[in-house]
């Protein structure tokens, strides 16, 4: 008997080594002297632009046939405008990946009306890293905790409703009181954070890597120029875990389930989809690739030189989340719709 199982559990292991190995060669003959395009919804000097780059230099080693990856930029609506895009016009054929906004699931669920996709009908690959977006002002503005904005009206900048930049604040707004006043059209973190330098806002909301590498020295010294107010996640940052989390300041526990919605994009972050219509025998292979190349010494070095971070996770892991946030009750939803944007 425990002849037989053994046997049988080494057939099992040879049929999926030489199962694999075929479906790396199969899917080698669609990528091999190909070029892979990822699409990034924001300009090329913010965690985006920079990640999607990192992904661009060393993605191509990793997937089977070894393709040539370049990047293409549509800015617009907080990412909205490439999710769109990659959802009703780009080819299927998997030669053409997304990396989608942190806050696609809460944008789908907040202005289903608007935001023109199926966001479970997207497959994720995986992330190469998720940060947490936090509200910093400048010292100068007169705020110094995040109660002084009960009082106090501090402009903050954003690229659009779709993104964190426009509905952490809105949220907050919302559900504390606070008297933030959101102004939207600016494209791309390195953009906002030089109209908060050059005083034409007060504040903004992002993730706290396109602080920590473009600003870092912000937060610093006995005078610093900004302050760290709140962030949003699922769980503190590290580097600025004495900042307060969104969920600390609220008692009711609906306002608890709005704001973790919002929390996801710390989970989704910095990663790749492939579009609704894409051939399922290429996921396997592809999120093979995306999790070898996330561990690997090189592209770990290089994201560190290029101020970003490596915390990865699968794209079954996103794909768990996304579904049981899309499976959220209803009630909780038009509530948070109700609140952020007056809309049921």
């Amino acid at each position: 008997m425990k002849k037989s199982i053994l046997t049988t559990a080494i057939i099992g292991a040879l049929t999926f080594t030489i199962g694999a190995n075929v479906h790396a060669q199969d899917i080698s003959k669609i990528y091999k002297d190909r070029t892979v395009t990822i699409l990034v919804g924001y300009g090329a000097g913010g965690t985006y632009g920079r990640t999607s780059l990192l992904l661009g230099t060393h993605l191509g080693k990793v997937i089977p046939g070894n393709p040539n990856v370049v990047v293409q930029h549509m800015p617009g609506a907080g990412g909205l405008k490439a999710t769109a895009y990659a959802y009703n016009v780009m080819p299927k054929s998997g030669k053409n990946l997304l990396m989608p906004p942190e806050m696609i699931v809460a944008s789908k669920l907040l202005r289903p009306r608007k935001v023109k996709y199926d966001v479970n009908k997207f497959t994720w690959l995986g992330r190469v890293f998720g940060q947490n977006s936090t509200l910093a002002v400048r010292s100068d503005s007169g705020v110094k905790s995040f109660k002084d904005l009960l009082g106090k009206q501090v402009i903050v900048g954003s690229s659009g409703k779709g993104s964190p930049t426009f509905l952490i604040p809105a949220m907050l707004n919302a559900l504390t009181g606070s008297k933030l006043k959101i102004v939207t059209g600016y494209r791309g973190s390195r953009n906002m954070q030089l109209s908060m330098e050059q005083g034409e806002v007060q504040g903004l909301a992002l993730g706290w890597t396109a602080w920590a590498s473009a600003k870092g020295d912000w937060f610093k010294g006995s005078k610093p120029f900004a302050r760290a107010l709140v962030q949003s996640g699922y769980g503190p940052q590290k580097g600025i875990e004495n900042v307060p989390m969104v969920s600390s300041l609220l008692k009711n526990d609906e306002d608890k389930a709005v704001a973790r919605m919002l929390a996801s994009a710390s989970v989704i972050g910095r990663g790749l989809v492939l579009p609704p219509g894409a051939s399922s025998s290429l996921v396997a292979p592809l999120r093979a690739a995306f999790a070898k190349i996330t561990k690997d010494k090189v592209f770990i070095k290089d994201a560190y030189k290029r101020g970003l971070l490596v915390n990865p996770l699968t794209g079954k892991q996103i794909q768990k989340v996304v579904t049981d946030l899309t499976s959220m009750p209803e009630p909780i939803v038009k509530r948070a719709r109700g609140i952020i944007f007056g809309k049921k």
